[in-house]
């Protein structure tokens, strides 16, 4: 199985973006789809990761980066959860972002993470909020010390 990173525009590819998110986000974490597409999608850069396998190929993932830095809406289908979809998919953001000279990422962490989030390079910034009914922590990182081990299923 090979996989294809690649930058999308979001109105061109809104509904397949859309249709990823809404599986992960709204259907499997019953995220209120209302929270989950926001007035940050236009804003934001998105990435959609694609699997091709013999002549078909399948959108698997996506992520967004926005202009601040702040990485998210990290969507894989559940099939597709494995480090190499992960890994391609984060190193390609953080190659996106030291392109535009943006010099430190931050990520919307859950409480449980934080100590993962800390060991691999990310610092605290500012408090504990709530985002979907769930409490967060923005955790933040250099890109140029930036780390892809401690991710998996974000929002």
């Amino acid at each position: 199985m090979d996989y294809r990173v690649e930058q999308v525009d979001w109105h061109s590819q809104k509904t397949l973006l859309q249709q990823i998110r809404e599986r992960v986000f709204v259907y499997e974490l019953h995220i209120p789809k209302h929270i989950e597409f926001d007035n940050l999608d236009p804003l934001a850069q998105h990435i959609l990761v694609t699997c091709i396998t013999n002549d078909t190929q399948s959108p698997v993932a996506t992520g967004r980066l926005c202009s601040d830095g702040l990485i998210g809406r990290i969507a894989v289908l559940p099939a597709h959860r494995n480090r190499n979809v992960y890994k391609s998919l984060l190193n390609f953001i953080v190659a996106l972002a030291a392109e535009q000279n943006i010099e430190v990422l931050s990520i919307n962490c859950i409480l449980e993470e934080v100590e993962l989030f800390k060991q691999n390079g990310f610092s605290q910034q500012g408090n504990v909020f709530m985002e979907a009914g769930i409490a967060k922590l923005r955790m933040q990182c250099p890109v140029t010390s930036f780390e892809t081990r401690p991710f998996t299923l974000t929002h």
